[in-house]
């Protein structure tokens, strides 16, 4: 299971994933179909990491999600 598809379990599913980072559940199943967040949540344009560790009760980190779920650069 990829860590994005954690993060979201932990706060409640894809649905409370998306009411939490205030967009719509089918950016969240991208992201859980990609196995990383935008590209925004690692230059700081967003801060969805943190919105899903601050819900997840102590759950994880979003240093963790981030370094867990970073797009995978071509060679």
């Amino acid at each position: 299971m990829s860590a994005i598809s954690q993060a979201v379990k932990a706060v409640g599913g894809p649905i409370a994933a998306a009411r939490i980072c205030g967009v719509r559940r089918q950016a969240v199943d991208k992201w859980i179909a990609k196995g990383s967040l935008p590209r925004t949540d690692y230059s700081g344009e967003t801060a969805y990491a943190s919105l899903l560790a601050d819900h997840s009760l102590g759950g994880f980190t979003a240093a963790w999600l981030l370094s867990e779920s970073a797009p995978k650069r071509a060679a």
